[in-house]
């Protein structure tokens, strides 16, 4: 049975527009595929049919070989977390508490009754919270623990939001633009953490990357993928893709002869 996340000739539409068009891939366990392209090229809406925001019109997916008709409210009931650009922290709560959320799936009587306090949830939260600051420990901002998110470093932040999606446990991490606002040593430790994230202990997770700086891109992916006007128009190694004189000429430039120096 053909495992991990699989997309087959999937097409979408918005009004006379085309913005995925028989787009085909996989993101096997144990792997980091990215997802590169200029602007408008269909990126975001890829993440979003994974994530059931957007329905294609033709085409399907499969979860380990099985048909999978995703929904955002249960996407981490089935081993799918995401990062959102910008972090999407939720600003009235703690870092701990942020990261608690993540894993609010878990706890049977509910995040809100653990943030409360009541009496049916004393077990859920002191095993969320202890979960929480394993991996915020993990990622080394335990210390961060109980501070606003709002008066963290944007690097900080970044890695908290990191935080939140694998406290989930995920089985697939779609990380959408983890770089954004990064500086060059920042990005040298994402890297390193992206690259830690399939061989992940106790939870290893395959990650589906998009992102826009190709150090990053050619540093952590196994596999990429290049969308051009919601076509596939390359795929492969880093090597192979960057290799390739269309994608070259058309997105990479010296951008990728930057990364491979």
């Amino acid at each position: 049975m053909e495992q991990g996340l699989a997309l087959h000739h999937i097409g979408v539409r918005f009004g006379g527009l085309t913005a995925l068009d028989d787009v085909s891939l996989r993101v096997p366990p144990g792997r980091v595929v990215g997802v590169i392209g200029p602007n408008g090229a269909g990126k975001t809406t890829l993440f979003n049919v994974i994530c059931g925001f957007v329905t294609p019109e033709t085409g399907s997916l499969t979860l380990d070989g099985r048909p999978l008709r995703p929904r955002p409210h249960r996407l981490t009931r089935l081993g799918i977390a995401r990062t959102l650009q910008g972090t999407g922290l939720f600003a009235g709560l703690t870092v701990l508490e942020n990261v608690m959320a993540g894993a609010s799936h878990t706890a049977r009587a509910g995040f809100l009754p653990a943030l409360l306090g009541l009496p049916r949830s004393d077990r859920d939260e002191a095993r969320l919270r202890r979960e929480a600051l394993d991996v915020l420990d993990g990622l080394g901002i335990a210390r961060h623990a109980g501070a606003a998110p709002g008066t963290l470093p944007f690097a900080v932040r970044q890695r908290v939001a990191l935080a939140r999606a694998l406290a989930a446990r995920p089985r697939l991490l779609l990380l959408d633009e983890p770089a954004g606002g990064l500086g060059g040593d920042d990005i040298a430790e994402l890297a390193e953490l992206i690259r830690q994230l399939p061989r992940r202990d106790p939870d290893p997770c395959a990650v589906l990357l998009v992102e826009h700086h190709m150090d990053l891109v050619m540093a952590v992916c196994d596999e990429l993928v290049v969308l051009d006007f919601g076509r596939v128009i390359a795929a492969g190694t880093p090597d192979e893709v960057r290799d390739d004189p269309a994608v070259t000429d058309a997105y990479l430039g010296a951008a990728v002869d930057e990364a491979a120096a």
